[in-house]
């Protein structure tokens, strides 16, 4: 699949921008700063809807409930609640009553069947929501729903994102203009396995139920699941992905898949690039894998590397600690097939290290750590490790002392 050549080109807008989708974002009361803090994302009848969720076996109720509502509808889900602030998770027996009562509420407010909703919450872990607030805010919440909504629930999504993220891709497919719209969020506790990490995609070409899925699960492993910031995998880790419209001909289910990975993607490198306390983002390509999910899994466990992302913070082109990575992934491969750059610097040859400029690696690593959120924040590792077709890219950060500042007190 090349997204090099790729038809799809970027709109403004984000997850309202394909046609018939509805946002909104509002100041609830769940969280403290009094930010906004509840939204909802609504899709045109006869929507369908696929979903990627943590692996953990802690996870919040509301995960099982998408789980649940998807398979029991085939995907015929219309709206997603959202709250941030509160996890809902480890709470007990209140977390499902929490989560039915908050789907029911806003199903009989928008004249929709409970399990036409889903919920997805993100926040603190063992704190459960403030009801009472959340059910006052859902006829408010309701009354904001606009074409013009999205960027308001892009906001009322984050914890302690500095930034919300949104895109939108347009493109012709057989002479017809389809959009796709997607929203995420996600800074810490990011490593997914399907961190805290919320994604949301939308389209209005119609897709079956299960092309769909299969497409979104293909998409997710290709963006969410090869991220991470700090190796920590959420309670509450979700993707929900809709699909609505006239059918697309078969013929353009490729193009489509291509355009779903370029938004998908380039959310989950908005997360990295946000992960708390970050400077830059690292971007590492593995070739000659056996296979695409191969090397993906060496190039998320590269990024995942403490020793990696503090060599990165520190601008120390410290290729050992790279190959060390790469050799406790579980993937085989000849170490004397190995070469590896920084950049465009080669390090190493055939599994050899080779004469290099250290300066002048360096002071790549020094520019791009001044360039966050820019397109030259980019600190790229390249390895390759035989001949294989498998070709994989996955994405992290930098790790600093203020991802521990963050973490050691966050809910003090």
């Amino acid at each position: 699949m090349s997204l090099a050549t790729s038809i799809w080109s970027p709109i403004s807008g984000g997850i309202t921008e394909p046609l018939g989708f509805q946002a909104a974002g509002i100041r609830a009361g769940l969280k403290s700063s009094g930010k906004r803090d509840l939204a909802i994302v609504l899709a045109p009848e006869g929507s369908v809807c696929a979903g990627s969720f943590t692996q953990s076996l802690i996870r919040a109720a509301c995960v099982d409930l998408c789980i649940d509502r998807l398979n029991l509808t085939s995907g015929k889900i219309r709206a997603v609640l959202i709250n941030s602030g509160q996890a809902n998770a480890c709470t007990g027996d209140l977390a499902l009553i929490d989560s039915l009562s908050a789907t029911n509420s806003l199903a009989q407010n928008l004249g929709l069947k409970p399990e036409e909703i889903l919920l997805c919450s993100t926040g603190v872990i063992g704190e459960p929501i403030p009801m009472k607030n959340l059910l006052s805010g859902i006829q408010p919440l309701i009354n904001e729903l606009s074409r013009n909504g999205g960027q308001s629930a892009a906001e009322a999504i984050l914890t302690t994102d500095l930034v919300e993220k949104q895109i939108a891709f347009q493109a012709d497919l057989g002479g017809r203009c389809v959009r796709l719209g997607g929203m995420a969020k996600g800074s810490g506790m990011i490593h997914p396995q399907m961190a805290t990490m919320l994604g949301y995609i939308s389209c209005d070409a119609g897709v079956s139920f299960n092309t769909w899925k299969g497409i979104i699960n293909r998409v997710v492993q290709r963006s969410f699941n090869a991220i991470t910031v700090d190796g920590d995998t959420s309670t509450n880790d979700s993707v929900i992905a809709f699909a609505s419209g006239d059918y697309l001909d078969i013929d353009y289910l490729d193009d489509l898949e291509i355009g779903l990975t370029l938004v998908a993607q380039y959310l989950a490198k908005a997360i990295a690039r946000d992960g708390e306390g970050a400077n830059c983002l690292i971007e590492v390509t593995v070739q000659g894998a056996s296979t695409e999910q191969e090397a993906i899994i060496i190039g998320r466990t590269i990024c995942s590397s403490s020793l990696v992302k503090t060599a990165i913070h520190g601008c120390d082109p410290n290729w050992g600690r790279i190959l060390a990575a790469a050799g406790r992934a579980g993937v085989y491969f000849n170490p004397q097939d190995v070469n590896l750059w920084i950049g465009t610097f080669q390090l190493l040859q055939n599994g050899e290290p080779v004469n290099f400029d250290r300066i002048a690696v360096t002071a790549y690593m020094e520019e791009r750590m001044k360039g966050r959120y820019l397109h030259d924040d980019i600190i790229q590792i390249i390895l390759t490790i035989g001949n294989g077709n498998g070709k994989g890219i996955a994405w992290g950060c930098d790790l600093s002392d203020q991802y521990i500042r963050i973490n050691s007190d966050y809910t003090t």
